[in-house]
């Protein structure tokens, strides 16, 4: 669809008094339709949802995985779709604003095209102007909004949180917030969002006596229809983070509490019931299948941008799964129609946030810039320039975790490296300067010790087995984090396919295989354990500073058995 100048005008004037403006320049060139932020009122009931905003409080560039395979009953299924896989299934068209917003394809132009997403500023003003059509709308948060970033490291969370409240987020659930440690997220809950913002997790509980650390479910009205929010914290916390941070809270996943919650909720009037999780949406699937009487799980922590609902059937009806991207990138809207009690119908709509389509909010606007003021000239140091696009997401590894690496063995005169399979981190573009900001986006976590530990070769096989199973287990519920773990110096073969212990093999340094008995010195970062010692982005800093310019990253990829056709493999 291409709008001549007239209509573009009309356009415009109806943007503006929504309080949107769209760039004139940016949206012909990208083709955006006139009605793309355009969501018709539906139903009595409406909730918003963004997740994994990772602390991103500024427009950022974030490239989607070509790597997000499926094993056992997922294989083709959402998440685990990627590119031209991912557009079909939706029937989406190539080159369009929905192939920028979900998938990889051409990012490198499409970015030039479409610009920067998220931004706290511009997702405010999205979430103002569908409040305003859907007066008492719920804003969720699914949780990891408090890391991410430098700024969320330095104020201790503080800026997120002060984000949030400004937002107007009404229940939030929880991960690598947690990460902070057990006093500082009481005490934000207990101070910051007394009166105003609902922390739930029905799933964390005191280690002693098992009391609930937090509400397991807030109850909310709209448009006189009773609304019960469940909170679901990440199950496993204390595995993929360090212990120490929260010593004396169980987390886990817990269906038979759920239910039990659900039947609560439900038993105290409750006419729609949300579970607000961070489960990872292969979970969320499986928990869907399971527990009867919720009405949607709205979720996080995989990242996965999914444009429609899967509608999952279980032994009483029906639940919808959704799940709402990464990085302030989108903002998902569920409507339902509840009459009689039931919910009769819905209407779902994954947003992108484009932010040079959307006018930013003026408060938010002050805020964030009040917020980066100290800390601006840390921000912009230049560390260098990169030839090439670097990006973090991706089962195996991306361009970025590819320079971590690269740095580790290098300045730690490593034989080979381990980079932990973070999903969080923004993208660069070809020609764009390496901020300390930019790295920060990569490595701000509150346990950022960089290591060099000797390591026999059958070591280094059982770590690479353990978290392969992490991710490719074909039960779910056993899938305790992120994606691979990414391997530098190191080549090896991996089907996803086969059971823990034998999905690694072939493994080979340097030309020669790696020897079981051999000791080998390995670099790494982000230990659960508690270690000091140099923290990861001096490491890299050091790095970038002494190369200046970055040349474009050979990635370290395995050799992939039994996955042809595989549609979560570009």
């Amino acid at each position: 669809m291409s709008m001549n100048r007239r209509e573009f005008m009309q356009l415009l004037a109806v943007a503006s008094a929504s309080g949107f403006a769209l760039d004139s320049k940016q949206a012909l060139a990208g083709n955006i339709p006139s009605n793309f932020y355009e969501l018709p009122k539906f139903g009595n009931v409406s909730v918003m949802h963004f997740t994994d905003c990772h602390a991103q409080l500024l427009p950022i560039y974030f490239r989607e995985p070509n790597v997000n395979i499926g094993v056992g009953a997922s294989v083709g299924k959402p998440p685990h779709l990627v590119g031209e896989n991912l557009l079909k299934h939706y029937g989406f068209k190539p080159n369009t604003p929905e192939s920028h917003a979900f998938t990889y394809l051409n990012f490198e132009q499409a970015s030039k095209t479409y610009g920067k997403v998220g931004g706290f500023a511009h997702l405010a003003s999205l979430v103002k102007n569908i409040r305003a059509q859907r007066p008492g709308a719920l804003l969720l948060d699914g949780g990891d909004t408090w890391q991410g970033s430098a700024t969320s490291l330095w104020t201790n969370g503080q800026d997120m949180v002060d984000a949030c409240k400004l937002l107007g987020v009404n229940v939030m659930t929880g991960h690598w917030e947690f990460t902070f440690g057990a006093d500082r997220v009481k005490h934000i809950v207990d101070n910051d969002f007394k009166g105003n913002l609902d922390f739930v997790a029905q799933n964390i509980k005191t280690n002693d006596f098992g009391d609930q650390v937090f509400k397991p479910y807030v109850m909310k009205h709209m448009n006189g229809v009773p609304v019960a929010i469940i909170g679901q914290a990440f199950p496993y916390t204390p595995i993929a983070n360090p212990r120490y941070l929260v010593p004396d809270w169980s987390f886990g996943i817990q269906d038979d509490n759920m239910q039990k919650v659900v039947d609560e909720a439900r038993s105290k009037g409750a006419q729609v019931v949300i579970v607000l999780s961070h489960n990872g949406m292969d979970v969320d699937l499986k928990m869907a299948s399971r527990v009867t009487g919720i009405d949607a799980i709205m979720g996080g922590h995989t990242h996965d941008g999914i444009p429609a609902p899967s509608i999952i059937k279980n032994a009483k009806g029906q639940t919808l799964v959704t799940n709402a991207g990464s990085n302030g990138k989108f903002l998902g809207v569920l409507d339902f129609d509840v009459r009689g009690g039931k919910v009769q119908g819905y209407k779902y709509k994954l947003l992108p946030v484009f932010s040079n389509l959307i006018e930013p909010d003026k408060a938010m606007e002050s805020l964030i810039k009040k917020v980066r003021a100290p800390y601006e000239a840390k921000l912009n140091e230049k560390l260098a320039i990169t030839e090439d696009t670097l990006y973090r997401r991706g089962n195996f590894n991306g361009t970025f975790d590819q320079l971590i690496l690269d740095a580790m063995m290098e300045v730690k005169g490593a034989d080979l490296a381990f980079s932990p399979g973070f999903r969080w981190g923004t993208s660069l573009l070809a020609g764009d300067t390496i901020t300390m900001e930019r790295l920060m986006d990569q490595t701000a976590i509150t346990y950022p010790t960089s290591t060099l530990n000797e390591m026999t070769g059958e070591n280094v096989k059982a770590i690479m087995e353990d978290v392969c199973d992490n991710l490719f287990n074909p039960d779910p519920y056993y899938q305790q984090g992120g994606d691979m773990v990414r391997v530098g110096g190191l080549q090896y073969t991996c089907n996803p396919n086969q059971k823990i212990g034998s999905r690694i093999s072939n493994m080979m340094l340097n030309g020669k295989p790696l020897s079981p008995t051999k000791t080998y010195l390995v670099a790494g970062w982000a230990p659960v354990g508690e270690v000091k010692g140099e923290p990861i982005w001096d490491v890299v800093a050091t790095y970038l500073r002494d190369k200046k310019v970055i040349k474009p990253r050979k990635l370290n990829l395995p050799k992939l058995v039994g996955m042809d056709k595989n549609p979560g493999i570009a």
